[in-house]
């Protein structure tokens, strides 16, 4: 996807350096920025510079490159590899992507390891570039039957940013989107700011623009209303972790979304690469819930008269706060999963279908 007309992928490998954009700086400022080792790597999960399930993955992967070219040793690359598991615990590709590196690493003598490992994460960064474009593909159906009905604008909600800054191209949620504007089919998308960080509104909205795709951004509580009022005709969001029974674990404030398309008919769809199903876990109250940094809610960031940007608090300095980062939307509310391999009932007998 493009920014100022210019393509881009989020990650990237050049000069023994792993290229990322810094997404704490969008929509005010484009920065590149160097990752040179993997504490890096780390640092870059855990302060959002990177975030989203997809290429929390891939940076992980290129993450144990870096732990390679800093110190050729097994065991530090296996304390890399705990301490990048470590550093965010809900969206399950960040596990999937350094077990994944782990496997194809084991056994590899010290000359060859880098090359390996340096294959593997670019394995994993076009794969799932790759996985969106199909996502997309699967997903435009559902918008080109809305619209043949509708012969208008396909009103589009989703939340929090689950577009292509969140993977390594064209998104999960937004790549039906995308496909459909580049087949000239009328797309007008509602983008929830998603409160603490605002990932919607500093992120998916400013993706969008940049597409010339036409989006307005509301607060949080406002999409119960729109569907209510009929200005929603599909709601289409990401996932942090999948469970083989179909419970999505995405953004906080996803159920109530959910819960809210529910009431009002609207269909709800959750798009995600296979990557992002977790297999083991049954129940989804064994998630791990990641509990961020209060300060996230207390304060808000933005850009000054000056073009700065600054942050300020809004709340009183006594007050406490909670501030859990994912909510677990039941498989019931979902109306069907848009993956890679096509459209499928959120169950386990619908992903295993897709997935066997």
């Amino acid at each position: 996807m493009k920014i100022d007309g210019k393509s881009y992928k989020t990650i990237w490998f050049e000069n023994n350096l792993v290229k990322i954009i810094d997404q704490t700086k969008l929509p005010h400022q484009f920065v590149i920025k160097d990752l040179k080792t993997v504490k890096d790597s780390i640092n870059a999960i855990k302060t959002m510079e990177v975030r989203g399930a997809p290429l929390i993955g891939a940076t992980a992967a290129y993450g144990l490159v870096l732990s390679i070219i800093e110190n050729n040793d097994l065991s530090f690359l296996k304390k890399s590899s705990e301490e990048l598991i470590a550093s965010r615990p809900t969206a399950i590709n960040l596990k999937w992507a350094v077990d994944r590196m782990m496997k194809k690493l084991k056994g590899i003598n010290e000359k060859d390891i880098l090359k390996i490992a340096l294959d593997e994460a670019k394995a994993i960064k076009d794969e799932d570039e790759g996985f969106c474009k199909n996502i997309g593909l699967n997903g435009l159906k559902i918008i080109e039957e809305i619209s043949n009905k509708k012969k208008d604008t396909v009103n589009i909600l989703t939340h929090c940013n689950a577009g292509w800054l969140a993977t390594i191209d064209w998104g999960t949620a937004t790549s039906p989107i995308y496909h459909a504007h580049q087949k000239g089919i009328k797309v007008h998308v509602w983008v929830d700011e998603t409160r603490p960080r605002n990932q919607g509104a500093n992120l998916t909205s400013y993706e969008l623009n940049e597409e010339g795709i036409s989006n307005t951004v509301i607060t949080d509580n406002a999409g119960g209303i729109l569907m209510q009022r009929g200005q929603v005709d599909i709601c289409i969001v990401g996932t942090d972790r999948t469970l083989s029974n179909g419970d999505v674990c995405n953004k906080i404030g996803t159920y109530l979304k959910a819960l809210s398309a529910k009431d009002n008919n609207v269909p709800f769809y959750v798009a995600l690469p296979s990557s992002t199903i977790d297999w083991s876990i049954k129940d989804h109250k064994q998630i791990p819930i990641e509990e961020r940094n209060s300060e996230e809610l207390s304060h808000v960031e933005g850009i000054d008269e000056n073009n700065q940007i600054k942050k300020v608090r809004i709340y009183p300095q006594k007050s406490k706060s909670l501030n859990l980062a994912f909510d677990v939307t039941p498989a019931k509310l979902v109306t069907g999963l848009i993956t890679e391999k096509g459209i499928c009932e959120a169950s386990e007998k619908g992903l295993k279908g897709l997935f066997k």
